[in-house]
């Protein structure tokens, strides 16, 4: 039977598609053209550039920040409500499957206005901890869906063995449970801070005055031109970071 080039050639246009804006970017994060509209030579003069811009790098900060601190309460909060749907069935879990699943089917801009509302009925100033609890609220889903996938391929006659053998539950858990659990839990942390660093839409609802995050600070960077080639040289170091995130949850996937 003869093979088809249909598949083939149907990848490979889906390959360019995706990558070749990102080899324009970071080529042009090396042009001595201001604007990219032609090569004028190699320079480092817009990563020397990135370096001075201060208002920049406090982003980065509070943007780090903000992503580990989500990241780690999705952990621990992720693993717990993925055991939970795991070992249980009743009404009450399936209207925690149900909570847990919203987040990933809701619209951003539908849940940035949502949680801005809430904050506003509240009374709760806009600001670090509005952000945090934002990301928290969509970050815990992905981590559960995560832990909940390698829940279902957990052998918990493991537990029923470490008791049998003296092990008291919380014994059985922290060193059985746990730990086979980890590289599930780091990776669904990873996948967590990924899309802490990257929102845009829900942190541009419920942020305040000087709290401005990374996307925050290059959407507003690219409202003038004199600022583009320091976007490009800093979406570089923000690609070079990603594929070094995505490749170690890959192998932490693949571990677990």
């Amino acid at each position: 039977m003869k093979r088809s080039w249909f598949p083939a050639l149907l990848t490979s246009g889906v390959i360019v598609f995706l990558f070749v804006p990102l080899v324009v970017l970071v080529t042009n994060s090396f042009n001595a053209s201001r604007f990219g509209g032609g090569w004028e030579g190699f320079t480092w003069g817009w990563y020397e550039k990135l370096w001075d811009a201060d208002e920049v790098w406090e982003s980065v900060r509070i943007t780090l920040k903000i992503a580990v601190s989500a990241s780690l309460a999705s952990m621990a909060l992720g693993t717990v409500a993925a055991h939970a749907l795991h070992r249980f069935r009743s009404w009450l879990q399936s209207a925690h499957s149900m909570l847990i699943t919203l987040p990933l089917v809701m619209p951003d801009i539908l849940m940035g206005m949502s949680l801005l509302a809430l904050f506003v009925l509240t009374g709760i100033e806009t600001g670090l901890i509005t952000i945090w609890v934002a990301h928290v609220t969509f970050c815990l889903s992905f981590v559960t869906m995560v832990v909940l996938g390698r829940l279902q391929d957990f052998d918990f006659t493991l537990i029923d063995a470490a008791r049998d053998l003296g092990a008291t539950r919380t014994q059985a858990v922290c060193k059985v449970l746990l730990p086979l659990l980890l590289p599930g839990v780091l990776a669904g942390g990873l996948l967590a801070f990924t899309l802490s660093v990257d929102d845009y839409v829900i942190t541009f609802f419920v942020s305040g005055p000087g709290t401005t995050t990374l996307p925050l600070r290059v959407a507003s960077m690219m409202k003038t031109s004199r600022s583009l080639p320091v976007i490009n040289a800093l979406s570089t170091l923000l690609i070079a970071s990603t594929f070094l995130i995505a490749a170690l949850s890959f192998r932490l996937q693949r571990r677990s």
